[in-house]
């Protein structure tokens, strides 16, 4: 089987998110290695999963502001927390995507590990409310 990455490739910057309507047309990004496609969504999951996990302490922080001895930890812990979770659901998610495609040899777009990092992202936010049922 051949690879499928035309001769001249080289991996596009990191957003490289193709906009028809604005960028030039006929130019859209597509990775072919599932090196470069694990990179783009572990980027995109650690970028997604900061910001919503650094909302979320800033709001937490802002709430219970009165415990400012002890405040100061919360953005710290929910940063290194989303770190990790990051780095675990953005390289598992990546690797497979990586493999799939490349074993289909197909090109993904870039937008594709985008759109994957939001899933991760919704995941943990609906993880994060308690599921009691109701009998």
């Amino acid at each position: 089987m051949s690879n499928g990455a035309p001769l001249d490739y080289s991996v596009p910057p990191f957003p490289s998110l193709h906009l028809p309507f604005i960028g030039i047309p006929e130019t859209q990004n597509y990775l072919y290695h599932s090196v470069d496609i694990w990179w783009f969504t572990l980027s995109w999951t650690l970028l997604l999963h900061g910001g919503t996990h650094f909302l979320v302490a800033v709001f937490a922080v802002a709430v219970q502001w009165q415990n400012w001895r002890t405040m100061w930890a919360v953005p710290v812990v929910y940063l290194v927390v989303s770190g990790l979770e990051a780095l675990l659901a953005g390289s598992l998610i990546g690797l497979i995507l990586g493999w799939v495609y490349e074993a289909g040899n197909f090109a993904m777009t870039t937008w594709v590990p985008l759109i994957w990092a939001i899933i991760n992202v919704l995941v943990i936010i609906v993880s994060s409310f308690p599921m009691q049922s109701a009998i």
